[in-house]
């Protein structure tokens, strides 16, 4: 049976360990001083180097080199021995298969036995996290003050899970994420090594698939090098699951000019192909990450060709920050989501359809925009004109007032003053409420005579109301819920809540209160009144002349 690539080619001495120069660097000089610390953690993710780092310590301290500055040598018996895993006094163990208390009191009755190979006795804990409460207070004392011949080496990917007892009583380590531009490069050198047949895309490629993770890296090589001579990019991305790099330049361009058809065809096409969809997600925020470095003038930092390069930039120009922001966010989110989702593609399509209308907002607000200049220049015309009888400045303004119309008066009224904050309606521990003359029923009938009053004076406006999932009433407020924090964080913003309210105030007959939550399947608005989904049974009850009763 052939060895794995990723421990064939394990580091067996400090200049072999690459991406770790701050921490190799240290344990050098600790070596070479002759001041080797208790008990060492070292914190990081995985593939970095952690336990390799580990056994390089645990081979330096015990070299039998003269020199200090050559160890570990890698040519003493010791070195040799701790190479082929015969070596003692060098033991590793799974603290996630021992993680109870008596694990560590037979650990601690072993380790006052003196080395029988070398000068120390090193044990290399791995996954350290996952010892329970009892076992790590058992392992306390013994780390604060272990026999002179014993060296702990904790190794953890989750270091805020370790109590800080047992960070106080270690030196610690923290591992970095290794660049993408040293991987490749160490991926060339083990490609010609293995005389495999790889061209550098495919290798750039490997590398970011991997996240930083060396392991991953070699790994995903070695993956690839049992399919065939020659690894080319198209086999790698069909191994490994992901899309063409022009399938998602052409979902980010259908994103900017709202094309949704379009979108969700690049999307099925690529999930058809065999693409991974959390995999594309991921290549998504990427991307978009990429994006976002470019409008910070930060493009130095990317990996990419120049023919991609130049497209980003093209693409820039056509997405606010602000909005680049929130797409980043909503294809993270469905990466985070795609592993649980019963239906694989559907946080993309959710990602998609959100993210094509934070465009389709921005063109209806870029629209109402136009309009409004186009009456204010109307209106300036119309002020310079001079009429031959009466005061010019008492005609303008009757011209004006004519020219209004009724939905410009409902919303550019003066606000009414001394009303509650529907915010401080729902603080916690209050008991404020509003004596609404209307309920449920009321709301759920003027819904529609809402959205088309708000069409017509703000279009982005009644595109947030009609992106609402359900409405409810409690001490007075309207609750309207949404299904994403992005479109509630978005009704709070400018005076989208205003025009709701007045238009709400407007339909009803009197003063109306509206407050916006995030809902989900899994939470629900709490202690409401009575609710109702615009796609229920309920609401499909209520368009057909239904009524809701009070149950006595």
């Amino acid at each position: 049976m052939s060895e794995a690539l990723y421990r064939k080619w394990r580091p067996q001495l400090w200049d072999q360990v690459v991406g770790q120069d701050h921490i190799v660097q240290t344990l050098k000089n600790a070596i070479r001083s002759d001041r080797i610390g208790h008990a060492y953690l070292f914190s990081g993710p995985r593939g970095t180097g952690k336990t390799t780092t580990a056994r390089l310590l645990a081979k330096a301290v015990n070299c039998q080199s003269d020199d200090l500055r050559t160890r570990p040598c890698n040519k003493c018996e010791n070195c040799l021995s701790v190479n082929q895993g015969r070596f003692m006094d060098l033991i590793e163990i799974d603290a996630a298969s021992n993680t109870s208390v008596d694990d560590v009191r037979d650990l601690r009755e072993k380790i006052g036995f003196s080395p029988s190979q070398g000068k120390f006795k090193v044990y290399i804990i791995d996954e350290v996290h996952m010892l329970s409460t009892a076992a790590f207070n058992a392992l306390l004392k013994t780390l604060e003050e272990p026999p002179p011949h014993a060296i702990f080496i904790l190794a953890t990917t989750e270091v805020h899970k370790i109590p800080a007892t047992v960070l106080s009583r270690c030196q610690r380590h923290e591992f970095r994420r290794i660049p993408v531009i040293t991987i490749v490069d160490l991926l060339k050198e083990l490609v010609v090594a293995e005389k495999l047949k790889v061209d550098e895309d495919t290798l750039f490629m490997i590398a970011r698939q991997s996240t930083g993770a060396l392991r991953d890296a070699i790994s995903l090589l070695d993956q690839l090098s049992s399919t065939g001579d020659v690894i080319t990019l198209e086999l790698a991305q069909q191994v490994l699951g992901t899309a063409t790099n022009q399938t998602v330049i052409n979902l980010v361009d259908m994103i900017c000019v709202q094309d949704t058809k379009g979108c969700l065809d690049q999307l099925h096409t690529a999930l058809d192909s065999g693409t991974d969809p959390r995999q594309f997600a991921r290549q998504m925020v990427d991307y978009l990450r990429g994006l976002m470095l470019i409008q910070l003038g930060n493009e130095k930092s990317m990996d990419v060709t120049d023919e991609v390069r130049q497209i980003m930039g093209k693409q820039t120009q056509k997405i606010s920050m602000l909005r680049l922001t929130e797409l980043v966010k909503l294809f993270n989110n469905a990466a985070n989501e795609s592993r649980l989702a019963w239906q694989p593609s559907l946080a993309l399509e959710l990602a998609i359809a959100q993210g094509v209308q934070l465009f389709d907002m921005q063109a209806s607000q870029s629209q109402v925009s136009t309009e409004i200049r186009e009456v204010e220049a109307k209106s300036v015309k119309q002020s310079n004109t001079k009429e031959e009888s009466g005061n010019p400045k008492l005609v303008d303004r009757v011209i004006h007032e004519s020219e209004k119309s009724e939905v410009e008066k409902v919303f550019e009224s003066p606000a009414q003053e001394n009303i509650l904050d529907p915010l401080e309606l729902m603080t916690e521990g209050e008991e404020h409420s509003v004596q609404a003359s209307f309920g449920i029923n009321e709301v759920r009938e003027s819904l529609t005579d809402v959205k088309n009053l708000i069409r017509n004076y703000r279009k982005n406006t009644e595109a947030l109301l009609a992106s609402a999932r359900s409405f409810s009433m409690k001490n007075g407020v309207i609750i309207i819920g949404f299904q994403s924090p992005v479109l509630k964080e978005r009704m709070e913003k400018g005076d989208h809540q205003e025009i709701i309210q007045r238009a709400f105030s407007h339909v009803l007959g009197a003063e109306a209160r509206v407050k916006a939550v995030v809902i989900n399947a899994k939470s629900n608005l709490i202690d409401h009144e009575e609710e109702f989904e615009p796609d229920s049974l309920v609401s499909a009850a209520l368009d057909l002349g239904g009524k809701i009763v009070d149950k006595e």
